[in-house]
């Protein structure tokens, strides 16, 4: 969208997303339709940040009179440093992909885990309360994603992770959340993942390098979700994976990407725009650039 006023109008809100790389991102094309379905008047760009200077671009951004940014890798935790105010999801998460610029300063926010959550239970079909998760990895992904999943209230949630120590501070970090929402969480290295989940999420970036965390006979139970935060044009290795070894369903994250693109719209605009129409144009396009 261009940012192109007429005479008489006020200039269109505008918002970015902010990375180091960011040529890539599909944000842009993502809000625009948002913008275009709800009727809002805005323009989204991206934003290319040197390394050392992300504070810097935010405030210029921020002096420009931008209302808001997305921020991605590698600025989640900076981004999480700067803002004044922090969400409970955000402060859960230790790190912030949603800034809000405001009268009253800069306020940060993470959509990631309820991007996870409402995709699993929105177009996925599948239910988490009662269920058996296991997130694999135990990483920024795993720990955007543990209080929306808790939430979720699943019987049970077990973190798995190549180290098992960084496994155990990420339940130690949530047990609290958990059994205020009476989950039963663990966690510990590959060796000690039990089996029978309902629902496994990769959260570990093995795809990109064509690696899958092992996972003992039995982990998928009968009609069970495998799930990869990753996503692409072709199926990742942790979906060809999964479906070979018992996973009944498989799905990459393309989704979650948009649903926390909506997350983070609502939180902008006050109003929540539809996911399907674009989730399958983000898909068409993709396929068509493979």
């Amino acid at each position: 969208m261009t940012n192109q006023t007429p005479a008489g109008e006020l200039p269109a809100d505008r918002y970015a997303v902010i990375g180091h790389p960011v040529e890539h991102s599909q944000s842009p094309f993502i809000h625009a339709e948002f913008a275009r379905e709800t009727g809002q008047r805005l323009v989204y760009e991206r934003l290319l940040a040197p390394l050392d200077t992300f504070a810097a671009t935010v405030r210029t951004f921020i002096e420009q009179g931008a209302r808001g940014a997305n921020v991605t890798v590698p600025f989640k935790l900076e981004a999480h440093a700067l803002a004044d105010r922090l969400t409970e999801r955000a402060q859960a998460a230790g790190a912030v992909n949603t800034l809000v610029f405001d009268a009253q300063g800069i306020t940060g926010d993470n959509t990631d885990g309820v991007g996870l959550v409402r995709d699993i239970e929105g177009p996925l079909g599948v239910t988490l309360a009662g269920r058996r998760v296991l997130l694999l990895g135990a990483g920024g992904a795993s720990r955007g994603a543990m209080l929306p999943l808790i939430e979720a209230k699943p019987a049970a949630l077990f973190v798995g992770n190549r180290t098992a120590a960084r496994a155990d501070e990420l339940v130690a970090r949530f047990a609290d959340a958990a059994a205020r929402h009476g989950v039963a969480l663990g966690g510990g290295g590959w060796d000690a993942i039990p089996a029978g989940f309902d629902v496994v999420i990769n959260a570990t970036a093995g795809s990109l390098q064509g690696e899958v965390p092992p996972l003992p006979a039995g982990a998928y139970a009968a009609g069970s979700l495998a799930y990869d935060m990753m996503y692409g044009a072709q199926p990742t290795v942790f979906m060809t994976h999964a479906l070979a070894f018992g996973a009944a369903k498989v799905s990459d994250g393309l989704g979650m990407l948009v649903e926390q693109a909506a997350e983070a719209f609502a939180v902008w605009r006050g109003v929540r725009p539809s996911t399907d129409v674009v989730r399958a144009a983000l898909r068409a396009r993709l396929n068509a650039k493979d």
